[in-house]
């Protein structure tokens, strides 16, 4: 027989022998692998919305009335929960606040809407999203942040070549409605970026984040369109676009959209999800082919891809990707 020897030997504690009794699990999935997960559904719904941009002018409602649906029922729908956090919400920044209002507010979205209705959702869906890394990276450097370097500075300076291959066709052809929607939608992705900056600085939750977007930009749509100064159909308009807008614009891109955005910039940072956000062009590309029979043209078939891997190197990060590797392994 084997003798054992206990003497001198201490017992482990118990939670220190229930820990190393229990089995390793090693970790599959990044950190922030929600908050990717969320952006992508983000850039899903943001398709729809430049879809959505595109189709208003073919429908029977009107700016106004998509603006209404768009702030009105992510309001409705969050009311208990925006009122549970009024004390929150009276303690935001009037400066931070002033960039969401402005920057995903009435401002923006009538922006867009014009902007679309000028010209193809194509140029909604890569101007805004695809021009927003290059607005950031501006607004961050007046800032005080350093210049971007590296392989994030080759993909901005192809989003900017991108974007210039869609507009440059018209340019040479002076063709004057195409380039004041291209303006207006340049405008339009300028506001973004003052909002994804906002978002990152007042510090709210999703639920919050939206009550600081949704009620000054209802309060001041209700204004315009009470006064006249916004003209109203929305009660002659057809039951089928009101469905078709209240899905899109207030429970997609108002409620899931904003709360999906809002979780990403936290978790992220206004940098990348700016930049991650850029990949919906070729989505929406594809459903507009798809949806509303939109050729491409030989500038969008050139502009989007240059927007594309604009944002596939913009959003390379070679050092982080390189330490988490090894806190990976050293994990194992």
């Amino acid at each position: 027989m084997a003798a054992t020897n206990t003497m001198g030997t201490q017992s482990a504690p118990p939670a220190a022998a229930a820990e190393a009794s229990r089995p390793r699990v090693r970790r599959i999935l990044p950190p922030n692998a929600a908050a990717v997960a969320a952006l992508l559904l983000t850039v899903a719904i943001w398709a729809g919305f430049a879809l959505s941009a595109r189709a208003l002018s073919s429908s029977t409602l009107l700016p106004a009335d998509a603006a209404l649906l768009r702030f009105g029922l992510p309001l409705l729908i969050l009311a208990p929960a925006l009122w549970r956090r009024r004390r929150q919400l009276a303690a935001v920044r009037p400066a931070a606040a002033l960039k969401i209002v402005c920057g995903a507010g009435v401002p923006f979205f009538l922006a867009a809407m014009y902007g679309g209705a000028l010209t193809s959702a194509a140029f909604v869906g890569s101007l805004i999203p695809g021009m927003v890394p290059l607005f950031v990276s501006a607004i961050m450097v007046a800032g005080g942040r350093g210049a971007p370097r590296g392989t994030q500075a080759v993909g901005l300076v192809l989003i900017a070549a991108g974007a210039v291959a869609l507009v440059g066709r018209h340019t040479v052809a002076l063709d004057a409605e195409v380039l004041l929607g291209s303006g207006v939608l340049l405008v339009a992705s300028g506001l973004w970026a003052l909002y994804t900056v906002g978002l990152k600085e007042v510090g709210l939750d999703p639920v919050g984040s939206i009550g600081v977007l949704c009620l000054p930009s209802f309060a001041v749509l209700a204004l315009l369109v009470l006064s006249g100064a916004l003209p109203t159909g929305l009660a002659d308009a057809a039951a089928r676009d009101i469905a078709l807008f209240a899905v899109v614009q207030g429970l997609g891109v108002g409620l899931a959209a904003g709360l999906l955005y809002a979780f990403a910039i936290r978790r992220l940072g206004a940098e990348r999800a700016s930049v991650t956000g850029s990949l919906s062009p070729v989505l929406v590309v594809l459903l507009a082919v798809w949806l509303l029979d939109e050729v491409p043209t030989l500038a969008v078939l050139a502009g989007v891809p240059l927007i594309t891997a604009g944002v596939v190197l913009a959003n390379r990060r070679p050092r982080q990707l390189r330490s988490l590797r090894r806190k990976v392994i050293a994990d194992a």
